[in-house]
């Protein structure tokens, strides 16, 4: 109890201090391993973590792939035959040390690249100046500083430079720092997104590259890499923007096939043109804002109008200058709202203005009991009591606000073109003006049976 309270203490603490600087993270979703994974845990790259014990075990080893899913990593919070979450360990005390213990995990794994600072994970040693002015990285290099890298992000008008923080200093000290030497600079970690969805990779899955289709045309995908599968027959274009990437993971593959889908999973759009950005391949740093950055610069360069991202992390002021300028340019992002439950601060980059915040409703239209939340909302869709792609050509069962998001944008994409996007897909929402789920519901209808999933 004593190690609960604490656990709850630093939890407040972090969502003080989010909502004072607009800063949030939120959770991740369930979709079962691909077939010859380790299961519970998201993508690859990252040791694979036991499911969380109800208090801290010492000597546990690594963390998740993806940081995995906050309800798939308490034991026994869903039940693998029905796939319904046990309302008791998702309550908001569980679910916040839940992603407390995955979190500190994650770093404790990996401390020679990362660090925990206010608002989660980040790459160690290094912050993140946005187009700063020569005075600001002068006051920066003075105060001993030390520029690592400088570039252009493609496909935005945004440079970004990556300092090195003085030896000995935290993340959190220098960004303190930076701040008071320049109090009108823009300056970030390298935050860390969890890839919103539990899931494991099977070490035999083929990634599944083609070539070909106009990129115009295309939807975008920000996550892991996407899988062969029986189901995904369009034209697929896959990037790495992380070491290792672009890697098979089986959250990519769910999500290519709720968008594009034909055969034994039917998605959103069928047949529509993917393009996918890997952002954490085999790198434990994988998900990081500068390669989120990158990939949604990419996707604007190559004019993809539609971009599901299904990812959650902190405030972010590089990420969000990415998201103005990518909506500037015609591009539409559409993210979860994680799944961290209503009690936990709003979600990024669902919550940036002109980005499409989702959440997801399970069979009876209800939303998910571990469903988070944003600064807005827009619309709901199913998230539960469905399959999706899995390895081997399954078909697998997958919950969470991750699965709603593909079909959103599976639907937006198909009003593009319309002179008002947003009236337009509002006119096949259902339950419109019901609580709880924005705009209304969308692409109800698009479930996959959950009689045709695999139970894992």
């Amino acid at each position: 109890m004593i190690l609960l309270m604490t656990i709850l203490r630093r939890w407040r603490l972090a969502w003080s201090g989010a909502l004072l600087l607009g800063a949030a993270s939120a959770g991740a979703q369930l979709v079962p391993g691909l077939p010859g994974g380790s299961g519970g845990t998201g993508g690859v790259g990252r040791p694979s973590v036991p499911s969380l014990p109800t208090a801290p075990t010492p000597g546990v080893p690594g963390v998740g792939d993806r940081i995995g899913d906050v309800t798939s990593n308490v034991r026994g919070a869903i039940d693998p035959v029905t796939g319904r979450l046990d309302p008791v360990r998702a309550s908001a005390s569980e679910l916040a040390a839940a992603r407390i213990y995955r979190l500190d995990e994650l770093v404790r794994a990996n401390r020679e690249r990362l660090e925990m600072t206010d608002f989660g994970p980040a790459v160690r040693g290094q912050v993140i100046a946005v187009d700063p002015d020569p005075a600001t990285l002068h006051a920066a290099l003075t105060a001993g500083f030390t520029r690592v890298a400088e570039e252009r992000i493609e496909g935005l008008d945004i440079r970004s430079v990556t300092l090195a923080v003085p030896r000995g200093w935290s993340v959190n000290r220098a960004l303190s720092r930076l701040r008071r030497l320049a109090p009108a600079g823009r300056f970030s970690a390298n935050n860390l997104h969890e890839q919103s969805g539990g899931a494991s990779a099977a070490g035999d899955a083929a990634l599944l590259v083609q070539r070909g289709g106009a990129p115009g045309s295309a939807i975008g995908i920000i996550d892991g890499g996407v899988a062969a599968h029986p189901s995904l027959r369009s034209a697929v274009q896959q990037r790495g923007f992380v070491a290792g990437a672009p890697r098979a993971s089986a959250h990519g593959t769910a999500m290519a096939s709720l968008i594009a889908g034909q055969g034994p999973v039917r998605g959103a759009a069928p047949g529509t043109p993917l393009l996918v950005a890997d952002i954490f391949g085999a790198d434990p740093a994988g998900g990081n804002a500068l390669a989120l950055t990158r990939a949604l610069g990419w996707m604007v360069a190559q004019r993809v109008r539609v971009v599901a991202v299904s990812l959650v992390g902190a405030a972010n002021p590089l990420i969000e200058r990415a998201v103005q300028q990518a909506r500037a340019r015609g591009t539409w992002v559409v993210a979860a709202v994680g799944n961290d439950g209503r009690a936990a601060p709003p979600a990024f980059p669902a919550s940036y203005p002109g980005v499409i915040a989702v959440t997801a409703v399970d069979g009876r239209g209800r939303v998910l009991i571990e469903a988070g939340r944003a600064l807005h909302l827009d619309y709901a869709a199913p998230g539960a009591d469905m399959g999706a792609a899995g390895g081997r050509g399954a078909v697998v069962a997958v919950r969470g606000t991750s699965f709603a998001v593909p079909l959103v944008a599976g639907r937006l994409a198909q009003h593009i073109r319309a002179a008002n996007v947003l009236a337009s897909l509002d006119g096949e929402a259902a339950q419109r003006g019901a609580r709880g789920v924005g705009r209304g519901i969308l692409c109800g209808n698009c479930r996959t049976p959950i009689r045709n999933a695999s139970r894992r």
